[in-house]
């Protein structure tokens, strides 16, 4: 006879500070997980007050209000005969720690806080909490007076223990400890730990969710067990969109996995296993039988069991399932975030600058997706979805008759020409509006521009002209910049008073539509168009987003998407020539898109300054370039960079997406203001090319490719 215990993970959609509703959330969780008969109902990393909470977790409010919930949530019914834990932050000995507190019928079990802190990528944890270093050991911590008078216990331990029912072990591991070289689930297991459960805060990167599952696979594969990851999803208030994916696996397979995108707010996934399965897989593991580990302290529960006795089968090992593909992910991830941005905000949809090109198509189709997983929610049930689109569009019995007709209430699209502007831009502009079926308008915009130069001129008396017209650079480049920032201010000004002009309550969420390549090279004007509230592909890069295209076009049949790829990419501020632009986005820049994100990768994944990458891209491309002319698209890249840094520093809030992001809230930490000459740094690249030309008989040829890791980052293979 087997040991059969089922166990649930959960996936909430937290937000940082809202009490009230993350313990709806945490309590819908602990409900659902009983309706499946689960006896252990784990959840994401600090999902009491929300993990994005940051300095507010050096406020004492921010400990007290979990207190407050992690009482409420303890002495709700749904909360008996089920061993539960939750995140939370306590302070111990007057340091805060990033905690799960476990407990069974409203008594606290353990406290168990986070051993190693995230300080890398979004990541600052280390600001907040400190790492709990006593890693076998446990002390006494002295419940709030709160606690005491409802649970009756004044002592619980706080360490890394593990919890000991009568039929099986509990351990734990808390995020980045499952990404470290030395993952406590190890001797947890050698330990004879038979189930792991991980609380995660992980936030989604391209191309980064197959790295996770791998991790969780490989962690029980070699060492048997159990593991239980519960994950947060959902955007909490920042740049970031945590990944989801919660999951249950044993020895080494995938049982159990939710999904990644979801506008749901709880998703719970359950699976029974059986114990025995465990200590048979282990059994079986010969060397591991000559590991000696050091004890971690039993927390012994003798009157509870995870197994129970059932009809019910174990789960069978998940055979088919696949990772979504990254043109997936951006289908899904920045239309989440944006109807999480949108519905906390209480604003009534979206304004968006539609050029026609791909940036602010791509932008376009995202908020598309986001309509079709709303209606797709609507159609399936969900009364809260459904109650918040009410809210949004202010029509208490509206109900979405097909995600068309809903993207018209909440999306509008505005094309604002100059005579600068080609008929071809437009025509993509209002072909892809009329089949995503956007509130669409289209405005010339020339009699702002020509007021606003003519005040230039009647002060100073001169007139700027274009290049074209034998005009300077710094002439060409401001009159080019006044169209870019006109069209910000009339943004602003359209999206606070569109739906008063349609008669609906409310204002409008402006939208950005910068690509991660052009904000890395600086290619956009300050506080123009590429200024706004949020940008759902400031994270992404050009050619992502082409592929991104290409896959929404099939998709969803949306033919106006093959004009736009096929177009060259043109910010169209300059006079046309014929009736034609005749300004390209990346002759303009000096680089290619392509060459962009390897400069991207190189510079923020693997920590090149102008030396190191010259030295690899000499290996990259040295059989299509001479050494001069890398070293010359080298100090291009890097004088660009230089001089446009400081545009990062009012970056518009963008989701988070590439590894190499530019952003500089947080994720890209450097100077704004540097020495654009690079002297040194130029000068050994310069010494360098005379080696290699001295030598270049002996250097061979290289193949360098690029594989993500950890996080999704790039590794250098050369």
């Amino acid at each position: 006879m087997g040991r059969f215990a089922t166990v649930a993970v959960s996936c909430l959609n937290q937000w940082a500070l809202d009490f009230d509703g993350n313990k709806r959330r945490i309590l819908q969780s602990i409900e659902t997980a009983k309706l499946f008969n689960a006896t252990y109902r784990s959840g994401p990393e600090l999902e009491i007050c929300g993990y994005s909470c940051e300095d507010h977790f050096l406020e004492s409010d921010t400990l007290l209000h979990s207190w407050q919930v992690l009482i409420d949530i303890m002495m709700h019914p749904s909360s008996s005969d089920i061993l539960i834990d939750v995140g939370m932050p306590v302070m111990h000995k007057n340091s805060t720690y990033n905690c799960r507190v476990v407990f069974l019928n409203k008594r606290i079990l353990l406290i168990r806080p986070k051993l190693l802190m995230c300080d890398s990528g979004n990541y600052r944890e280390s600001r907040w909490f400190t790492p709990w270093k006593k890693t076998h050991s446990i002390e006494d911590f002295y419940l709030p007076r709160i606690v005491q008078e409802l649970t009756g216990q004044t002592i619980v331990p706080f360490g890394n223990a593990i919890i000991a029912t009568v039929d099986t072990c509990i351990g734990y591991e808390i995020c980045e400890e499952l990404w470290t070289p030395n993952s406590t689930h190890i001797p947890l297991s050698m330990d004879g730990v038979e189930i792991i459960v991980n609380s995660s805060g992980s936030y989604m990167e391209l191309r980064k969710s197959s790295i996770i599952l791998d991790l969780i696979k490989s962690a029980t594969f070699k060492n048997g067990g159990c593991y239980l990851y519960s994950n947060l999803r959902g955007c909490d208030g920042q740049r970031v969109y945590f990944n989801g994916c919660s999951n249950i696996v044993m020895n080494g397979s995938l049982i159990k996995i939710g999904s990644q995108f979801n506008i749901k707010d709880v998703e719970v996934t359950c699976a029974t296993i059986d114990l025995e399965d465990i200590r048979s897989y282990r059994n079986a593991i010969r060397s591991r039988s000559s590991f000696i580990s050091e004890p971690y302290h039993r927390i012994n529960v003798l009157d509870f069991s995870l197994s129970r006795e059932m009809r019910k089968t174990p789960d069978p090992i998940l055979t088919d399932f696949k990772c979504l593909s990254p043109e997936e992910e951006i289908t899904l991830g920045p239309a989440c975030w944006l109807w999480d941005y949108l519905r906390r905000s209480k604003q009534g949809g979206y304004f968006l600058p539609l050029s026609g090109g791909v940036d602010s198509s791509s932008t376009a189709c995202i908020v598309f997706s986001m309509c079709n997983l709303i209606y797709q929610a609507c159609k399936d049930g969900e009364t809260q979805v459904l109650n918040e689109v009410r809210a949004i569009v202010g029509q208490p019995n509206y109900f979405p008759s097909n995600a068309r007709e809903l993207c018209n209430q909440l999306l509008t699209t505005c094309y604002m020409a100059t005579e600068n502007s080609s008929s071809q831009t437009k025509k993509r502009a209002e072909d892809l509006s009329s089949q995503i079926f956007s509130y669409h308008l289209s405005v010339v915009i020339d009699k702002a521009v020509s007021a606003v130069i003519s005040i230039f001129v009647g002060l100073t008396g001169k007139t700027p002209q274009f290049s074209i017209y034998g005009g300077s650079p710094r002439e060409s480049l401001a009159l080019q910049n006044v169209q870019a920032r006109l069209r910000m201010v009339l943004t602003y000004l359209f999206a606070q008073l569109m739906l008063w002009v349609r008669g609906r309550q409310g204002g409008l969420l402006v939208l950005g539509s910068g690509n991660v390549d052009e904000a890395l090279r600086g290619y956009m004007t300050k506080y123009d168009c590429s200024s706004a509230d949020v940008n759902p592909i400031g994270g992404i890069s050009k050619s992502d987003l082409k592929m991104f295209l290409r896959y929404f076009r099939n998709k969803y049949s949306l033919s106006a998407i093959d004009d736009i790829i096929n177009a060259t990419p043109t910010a169209e501020l300059e006079p046309l020539v014929a009736g034609r632009t005749s300004q390209s986005d990346e002759a303009d820049m000096g680089m290619t898109y392509d060459e962009l994100s390897v400069y991207g990768k190189l510079r923020k994944q693997n920590y090149c300054g102008p030396y190191s990458m010259f030295c690899k891209l000499l290996l990259l491309w040295g059989d299509k370039y001479t050494a001069e002319q890398i070293a010359e698209k080298v100090k291009h890249f890097f004088r660009c960079y230089a001089i446009n840094r400081h545009k990062m520093t009012i970056l518009t809030p963008s989701y988070h997406a590439e590894a190499y992001g530019p952003d500089d809230n947080r994720f890209d930490h450097r100077p704004f203001l540097y020495n654009v000459l690079w002297p040194w740094q130029f000068r050994c690249i310069d010494q360098k090319i005379e080696e290699f030309n001295d030598k270049k008989s002996e250097v061979p040829r290289y193949q360098i490719s690029f594989e993500s890791n950890r996080n999704g980052k790039y590794a250098v293979n050369v």
